[in-house]
């Protein structure tokens, strides 16, 4: 039953299910297929220096082509970063490479460092997590670094359709800018907070 009006309300159905099917129980074979797509799915992150923690101030995770491509046009567009880690993914949405170099060309997940100051990171992340893989994401990425004193900015896009306002999303203009920040990050916010009830959603919001 609906508790208000245009929600969304899915019935229950036993169409196309069996009672044997029901109450089969996982053959070894099931167990070991469920098994090898685990480890298929497994993330795995790949540096280029031998540090066991990675000394970062300040870490910049661009998520999405839109945000990837802003990092690429207006920060990695110069000479002063270099490639220091990949995320190789396997999920519904995302091939990468399987061999075993550090730094594979076709990865979608790439890691840079200022040369000029190696505790700036950037990550570049224009391939989809799923959601069985971003608690594994982010507790390898960041098990990583050294965490005092670190300060993470992520950037990521979402469709202006999906912006709630009382005004028309037609009289918008787009893009445009919002943030959410911790109550332990002191500065000043570049642009106006993001209001009730929008939230953010996937790897960002994880």
């Amino acid at each position: 039953m609906a508790t208000f009006f245009g929600e969304v309300v899915v019935a229950p159905s036993r169409a196309g299910l069996d009672e044997e099917e029901e109450a089969r129980e996982e053959t070894p074979e099931d167990r070991e297929i469920r098994r090898e797509i685990e480890k298929k799915r497994e993330v795995e992150v790949l540096w280029s220096c031998a540090e066991e923690l990675l000394v970062c101030s300040r870490f910049v995770v661009a998520i999405g082509r839109n945000a990837a491509a802003f990092l690429s046009s207006f920060i990695l567009d110069s000479v002063c970063w270099e490639v220091v880690g990949v995320v190789k993914l396997w999920n519904e949405w995302c091939r990468t490479s399987s061999t075993t170099n550090v730094l594979p060309t076709d990865s979608f997940c790439l890691f840079y460092r200022l040369i000029s100051d190696p505790t700036v990171l950037l990550c570049q992340c224009s391939c989809y997590v799923a959601e069985d893989q971003q608690f594994q994401w982010l507790e390898k990425v960041f098990g990583s670094m050294q965490k005092k004193g670190l300060q993470v900015t992520i950037l990521s896009t979402c469709p202006v359709a999906d912006y709630k306002t009382q005004e028309s999303t037609l009289t918008l203009v787009s893009p445009f800018l919002k943030a959410l920040k911790t109550k332990e990050f002191q500065e000043q916010v570049c642009c106006p907070l993001l209001e009730q009830p929008n939230i953010v959603r996937d790897l960002p919001a994880a």
